[in-house]
């Protein structure tokens, strides 16, 4: 991307003032090699966004921004209902809530001589990966509906995990406002055999070891010390959400007309927060959230059996769950004065500050953990909000490496088993039932997560705690 489009602001900070049918500047937080590096599309997509009605303060861009359906993914945009502001289906993503969810294990890199190739096969066998993966979990009507209202808290009650689980779970384990009515019988026919399950592309879950800690006061609030082993669980709403995104975009750019919204780009087809198409969205996408955080609870419940069939008596404790795929209702200061607005985040993490009131007890004093994951054989990350990111970018940051080529390129230059071959080779076991999607998820098919962290820190928008590496990787 030519730098010569931008107004840079500091090192990390790139504004695109307003211009033409863009209601506010756009800006991209990224040095300048990872800007240079981005999909002109970014630029074009981020531009359409400010365009948008009822957009405040500007259109955000994250460190792994790369192209995506209607905003980038990495994008982050804030709209006031009271002023016409919309909410649009491409701006939250079809993996409604897909996230991260980090555990402590209590064990070392020590413990794992000798067991590790035993753990990784339980842990594949355990937990269900891959396209149209089905889990051991069958719901009926009224079972998903209390699954959709229930989230998180539902599945504990289940008996999946355990109550403290949802005090390091993103709003407590379940979101307000869910309205099962409003999400389709396909999406629910969809999800009835998928609870528990990982699902494809760049979902994973990983046995990880602390290797760096970047801030040793928020890493000893977090629990975390150098080679600690910690597992991380990425995934998401699976076919309910991807229903729901599919069916709302289709509807919302059908009503684009009636509700008078000119469409930058078909793909950001909205409909007003207001409007009752507006209202029916938000029902179902909060059930997605709700889905989502009920299918990590459940995943960490298989995750605690398996690592109990190789470690006797484990105790495992829930780090912290956070989502990258939402809308959210919030609370943020917009020219000057504290409001409610809807946040849309694709593909970007919320990053509350130290002493936000969603916080859990524990965190009060040091702020959220942002939970990066790298791409398949590299570092993932622990960052954590700061105080500077509310006023930045309305609380978010990264979430990842993000791509630097789609699938099917890298399906052209890698091939799945010798990458796993590679990777053991390096010391990480891999697990996956197609080796297709192990080379879609090809380390080199992403950018440099390092960059990206690096950064999200110097602009502000997250800290950098602590750096794992994979040692086990089970992959849809």
């Amino acid at each position: 991307m030519d730098l010569k489009q931008f107004i840079q602001r500091d090192e990390t900070c790139w504004e695109i003032p307003a211009k033409g049918a863009m209601r506010v500047p756009a800006i991209i937080y990224a040095d300048a090699s990872l800007l240079q590096a981005m999909d002109q599309k970014v630029h074009e997509q981020i531009c359409n966004v400010a365009a948008l009605p009822g957009i405040v303060e500007a259109a955000y861009a994250m460190p792994d921004a790369h192209w995506g359906y209607g905003f980038p993914i990495g994008g982050v945009g804030a709209f006031d209902a009271d002023q016409g502001g919309v909410i649009s289906a491409g701006g939250v993503g079809f993996d409604i809530s897909c996230g991260v969810r980090t555990l402590h294990t209590g064990l070392t890199m020590n413990d794992l001589q000798g067991v590790k190739k035993d753990l990784a096969d339980e842990l594949y066998r355990t937990v269900p990966a891959g396209v149209g993966s089905r889990g051991r979990i069958h719901l009926n009507h009224d079972e998903m509906r209390a699954m959709l209202t229930g989230g998180a808290q539902w599945a504990v009650d289940q008996g999946f995990g355990e109550a403290r689980d949802l005090e390091f779970t993103e709003e407590r384990g379940r979101v307000d406002g869910a309205e099962p009515r409003d999400v389709s019988p396909r999406a629910r026919e969809r999800q009835k055999d998928e609870m528990g399950t990982l699902g494809s592309g760049n979902h994973y879950l990983e046995v990880q070891r602390v290797v760096e800690i970047f801030d040793q006061e928020v890493a000893e609030a977090y629990r975390l010390k150098i080679d600690a082993i910690v597992i991380s669980i990425h995934c998401g709403s699976r076919g309910l959400g991807h229903q729901i995104g599919t069916e709302f975009l289709k509807d919302m750019a059908l009503a684009a007309s009636q509700y008078h919204i000119a469409l930058p780009d078909r793909e950001l087809a909205c409909a007003p927060l207001n409007s009752p198409l507006g209202k029916r969205y938000l029902g179902a996408m909060r059930a997605g959230i709700n889905c989502a955080l009920a299918n990590r609870q459940i995943i960490t419940h298989l995750t605690r059996q398996a690592m109990n069939e190789i470690f006797p008596g484990i105790s495992i404790d829930l780090l912290y769950d956070v989502s990258h795929n939402t809308c959210k209702q919030e609370r943020h200061i917009v020219g000057g004065v504290t409001q409610t607005v809807f946040v849309h985040r694709k593909g970007a993490t919320r990053a509350f500050g130290p002493g936000h009131p969603d916080l859990p007890t524990e965190y009060q004093s040091v702020g959220q953990p942002v939970l990066i994951g790298g791409s398949m054989g590299t570092s993932s990350y622990i960052l954590c909000g700061t105080k500077q990111a509310e006023q930045r970018s309305f609380s978010s940051a990264c979430h990842g490496a993000g791509r630097a080529m789609s699938r099917r390129q890298a399906t052209k230059q890698w091939h799945g088993r010798a990458l796993v071959d590679q990777l053991a080779e390096q010391g990480i076991l891999i697990r996956s039932p197609s080796l297709r999607g192990v080379a879609e998820e090809a380390p080199a098919a992403y950018k440099d997560v390092s960059a990206v962290v690096d950064s999200a820190d110097k602009a502000g928008l997250a800290k950098k705690v602590a750096r794992l590496e994979p040692v086990i990787c089970i992959k849809g």
